[in-house]
């Protein structure tokens, strides 16, 4: 068998891998509340963050349908099952698909349509940690902040203990929910914008709450910023 021949698809697969890696993004989660979170990101798993504590991750270029949030108020009962207030996945730390709501999410899709990143705060899933969500090289600048008191504020409707829930869960229409693939804005999407404008407060929220930055671009979340 002649190397030589292989040689073309060696340095095919390197040059790929090579690539992967120079547009990979760093995330940088960082939980400044008063409080300890359990950290979940989808697809890269769960850690338990004290507060001042960060967790770095990696995402590949192409990732996308990748988001962060925050659990809270996580406990083992006596049979070692974890179990989070808000926010929870099946009892796992390691969330290997998204987290019940309500749950602010950090969103992004990397390396995708002329080499963007799109990223995003959504409250579409509802709200239980305020969040910031930023580029923080690349020159890219513009960051995303959902900082408003939104669990004391929450119409009564939608409050749950420990969080603000978001109308699709609570009545399961298409008028909250999207269903059809068509909705607007409600009065309970109005409240969640008034609040933080530059976040999705329903599905159809695109022209006011997604962002690109150039891919290869590394970010920072922040809970409780």
């Amino acid at each position: 068998m002649s190397l030589s021949k292989h040689l073309p698809i060696f340095f095919f697969l390197l040059i790929t891998l090579l690539s992967a890696l120079a547009h990979a993004a760093r995330f940088n989660v960082r939980n400044n509340c008063p409080f300890t979170v359990w950290a979940a990101a989808v697809p890269s798993g769960g850690k338990q963050l004290n507060s001042g504590e960060s967790w770095p991750l990696d995402d590949n270029a192409g990732t996308k349908g990748a988001r962060t949030w925050a659990q809270t108020k996580c406990n083992f009962d006596g049979s070692g099952r974890f179990k989070c207030q808000t926010g929870d996945y099946g009892g796992l730390l390691h969330c290997k698909a998204y987290g019940a709501p309500p749950n602010t999410l950090a969103e992004f899709a990397l390396n995708q349509d002329q080499n963007l990143d799109y990223f995003d705060i959504s409250l579409v899933d509802g709200f239980n940690v305020p969040m910031e969500f930023s580029p923080t090289s690349g020159g890219c600048t513009k960051g995303i902040r959902c900082t408003a008191d939104i669990n004391r504020q929450c119409p009564a409707k939608l409050k749950v203990q420990g969080g603000c829930n978001n109308p699709c869960t609570r009545f399961k229409t298409n008028e909250y929910c999207c269903y059809s693939g068509s909705c607007g804005p409600t009065i309970y999407s109005k409240f969640f914008k008034d609040r933080c404008p530059s976040a999705y407060s329903y599905p159809k929220d695109d022209a006011t709450s997604l962002f690109t930055c150039n891919g290869g671009t590394n970010y920072k979340v922040v809970f409780c910023p």
